[in-house]
């Protein structure tokens, strides 16, 4: 465990009846909780934001919907963003796209780093492709590692608990990456960010 601590945003986006991602981001929670660090996790179906429209930044200060204030509050205080993405056609869940959408400003500077998942053995890497992309155009670019769940009925319990006795080295590597970049970005932030070509 390590001595410092992260506030860490877990973010999922499946609407789906039966959803998978409420298992991983189980499983994500506790492997970053066992590491010392304050996760919140954020629901895209719970939160269940309308399609984009506007942004929050194209609100009036003080007049944006409430469930959009309090994301931006909680984003704003986040050291690191956690992504936990599962595979639809090659891409990611269009709820996850839609949460991440609405915000910018709030992700500057923060790494992010991508846990996927699928039924097959490939784990969701096409869509972590596809998501890493759009991360990195949101200012949040992602860390080398990512830890994918291939055959995920099979990897985890309901509980979020990996019953496939995988190597724990595998996100132990993951973690240990995701710690660094949000440790050294959180000192350069610290010292300033480059400024706005807006």
């Amino acid at each position: 465990m390590t001595a410092r601590k992260l506030n860490i945003s877990l973010l999922h986006g499946s609407y789906r009846s039966g959803r998978i991602s409420s298992r991983v981001s189980l499983y994500a929670q506790k492997l970053l909780e066992d590491r010392g660090h304050h996760v919140t996790t954020i629901d895209a179906k719970e939160k269940n934001l309308p399609m984009l429209d506007r942004m929050y930044k194209e609100y009036e200060p003080g007049r944006a919907p409430q469930v959009m204030q309090e994301l931006a509050d909680i984003y704003r205080q986040s050291d690191c963003f956690v992504i936990v993405c599962g595979e639809y056609n090659h891409g990611l869940q269009a709820g996850l796209k839609n949460l991440l959408d609405h915000y910018l400003e709030e992700y500057f500077y923060r790494p992010s780093a991508i846990i996927s998942y699928s039924p097959s053995p490939v784990g969701g890497l096409r869509a972590a492709v596809h998501l890493r992309a759009v991360l990195s155009e949101l200012g949040m670019a992602s860390i080398p590692s990512i830890l994918s769940i291939g055959k995920v009925k099979d990897a985890l319990n309901e509980k979020g608990e990996r019953i496939d006795g995988k190597d724990p080295q595998i996100s132990k590597k993951f973690l240990d990456e995701l710690e660094w970049y949000a440790f050294a970005l959180a000192e350069a932030r610290s010292r300033g960010v480059p400024e706005s070509k807006d």
